[in-house]
C-alpha cells in the first residue's frame, strides 16, 4: 500500500511528510491544531539552527543545584514541588545521563550527527518550500561578561570541540564593532560560523506543510488515540474522529507522544520541559546576530516578528498554568542586554507564549520501531533541538521506511535504551 500515517504536524512531522513523500509514500498527516499555530512548540522556539547544539542538558555536578531547583519558581531551571513527586523517576535518569563527562560526551556524538550541516538542509527546504529568506545563515553568537566566564564553561567547549564544532574567540573591541546595541558588560564572545537561525518558525513549519499538501499529502484535523494492529502489523491509526487506513505510522506528536507511544506497546520517558519566549514588536535596539548571553542561557534573535527572546525551563507538567512571570524576566534581560531598547514599552508591543519541550531524561530523542509492531515508528523527544535537528531525523524516517542504510548510526536514539 505505501500509505504512511503521520501523527503530529510539528517541524519533525512536516519533514518527515516531506522526506516519505521523496521515497515514494503517500502520506496522511494527522494533527489537531493549525500547523505552526501557536499551540505548537516549532511555533514558539528559539529559532535557532544550531549545529554547536551537542551539550545535553544534564552535566555533571548538576545535582547540587537540585535543592536551588525547587526553591526558586523563577530560576532559569525550576521544578514545581507539586510535580516533584511525579516526575522524581525521569528525573533521576536526567541527572544520571550527566553524571559523568564520558556519559556527556556520548550524548554530544549523538547530537552532533543529528544537527551537523542543519542550516544548509533547512535552506534546502524552505527553497522548495517557497519560503527561502525565512532561512538565514550568519552564525550564532555566544556572548560573556569576560574571558573567565567562557573558561568557567570548559566543558560544554570541550564537547563541542570534540564533537567537530569549530569556532572564532571575538575580543571586546571585535564584539562591539559587530554589535553596536550589545550591552557593555558584555566583553568576550565566541562565533560559531556555521550556525543560522528561523525568522519565523510558524511560518516555516506552515510552509513545509502546505508543500507536502500540494504534493498529494493529506491533512486529518484530528487527535490520534491509538492504533488497530493484527497479528503485529499495522492496519489503521485510531483517532477521534474515526480511523484512518495506513500500514506505517510516525509517532511525531511532541510533548503529546507519551500515550501515544503507550498504545504502541513502549512506556517510555517523555516528560515536558516547559519554554517561554518574549517577543519586542519594533525594537529600536536588538542584536544583528542571534546570540546566547552566558548570565542568562537564553536566545536573543530578530524574527519577523519582533525581537525574540526565548528559553527557560520549567517542570511542571502538561496541565499546568503558565507563570508568566517567567516570561517578564525573559524581557527584563532583553532590555538590559540592549540600553537602547526603551525602558517602558507598551504592553500590545510585547506578546509573550509558553510551549512544552518534548523531552527525553538523556537529551536524546527517541527514534526507532515500536515494539507493539515493526510498522510504527517513534520520533519524538527531540527537546532543546526539535527544529534543527528536524531534516536528519526525517531521513532515518525514510531509511526506515525503504529498509535502506541512513546517513547516520541510528542506534543511539533508539527506544530501546530505556528497556
Amino acid at each position: 500500500m505505501n500509505q504512511l500515517a503521520i501523527i503530529g504536524g510539528g517541524i519533525v512531522g512536516a519533514c518527515a511528510a516531506l522526506a516519505a513523500q521523496r521515497v515514494g509514500f503517500e502520506v496522511t498527516l494527522i494533527e489537531p491544531g493549525t500547523p505552526g499555530g501557536e499551540q505548537a512548540a516549532s511555533y514558539g522556539n528559539g529559532c535557532w539552527l544550531s549545529p554547536s547544539s551537542v551539550v545535553p542538558p544534564a552535566t555533571p555536578g548538576l545535582w547540587k543545584k537540585l535543592p536551588k531547583f525547587l526553591s526558586d519558581p523563577l530560576g532559569p531551571l525550576a521544578i514545581r514541588w507539586s510535580y516533584l513527586p511525579r516526575v522524581a523517576p525521569w528525573l533521576v535518569r536526567y541527572l544520571l545521563a550527566g553524571w559523568t563527562e564520558a556519559r556527556v560526551m556520548r550524548t554530544g556524538h549523538a547530537l552532533r550527527a543529528l544537527v551537523a550541516g542543519a542550516p544548509e538542509l533547512h535552506a534546502a527546504l524552505a527553497e522548495e518550500a517557497g519560503v527561502g529568506h525565512l532561512i538565514q545563515r550568519r552564525g550564532l553568537l555566544y556572548i560573556y561578561p569576560s574571558r573567565a566566564d567562557f573558561d568557567a564553561e570548559a566543558l560544554a567547549w570541550r564537547v563541542r570541540r570534540e564533537t567537530g564544532v569549530k569556532w572564532l574567540e571575538l575580543s571586546e573591541d571585535e564584539l562591539r564593532q559587530r554589535e553596536p546595541d550589545l550591552d557593555r558588560r558584555y566583553t568576550f564572545a565566541v562565533l560559531v560560523e556555521e550556525g543560522g537561525h528561523c525568522l519565523n518558525p510558524g511560518a516555516y513549519v506552515a510552509a513545509l506543510v502546505a508543500q507536502a499538501e500540494a504534493q498529494g499529502m493529506r491533512r486529518i484535523h484530528a487527535r490520534a488515540t491509538g492504533f488497530r494492529i493484527e497479528a503485529g502489523r499495522l492496519k489503521a491509526v485510531l483517532a477521534d474522529q474515526g480511523e484512518v487506513l495506513a500500514d506505517r505510522a510516525v509517532i511525531s506528536a511532541g510533548a503529546y507522544s507519551k500515550a501515544l507511544a503507550r498504545e504502541a506497546g513502549d512506556n517510555l520517558p517523555l516528560e515536558t520541559e516547559r519554554g517561554y519566549h518574549a517577543v519586542i514588536a519594533g525594537a529600536e535596539a536588538g542584536p544583528r546576530t542571534p546570540m546566547m548571553p552566558s548570565d542568562g542561557k537564553m536566545s536573543l534573535t530578530m524574527t519577523e516578528t519582533g525581537l525574540r527572546v526565548a528559553g527557560q525551563v520549567e517542570i511542571a507538567g502538561l496541565d499546568a498554568a503558565p507563570n508568566w512571570k517567567r516570561a517578564e524576566i525573559l524581557r527584563d534581560h532583553l532590555l538590559r542586554s540592549f540600553p537602547g531598547l526603551p525602558r517602558e514599552i507598551p504592553a500590545e508591543r510585547i506578546k509573550v507564549w509558553m510551549g512544552h519541550r518534548p523531552s527525553m531524561p538523556d537529551g536524546l530523542p527517541c527514534i526507532g520501531p515500536a515494539t507493539a509492531s515493526v510498522d510504527i515508528l517513534h520520533c519524538f523527544g527531540h527537546g532543546h533541538v526539535g527544529l534543527v535537528a528536524a531534516p536528519r531525523s526525517a531521513e532515518l524516517v525514510a531509511a526506515w521506511l525503504t529498509g535502506s542504510p541512513a546517513s547516520i548510526r541510528a542506534e543511539s536514539y533508539s527506544p530501546r535504551r530505556f528497556s
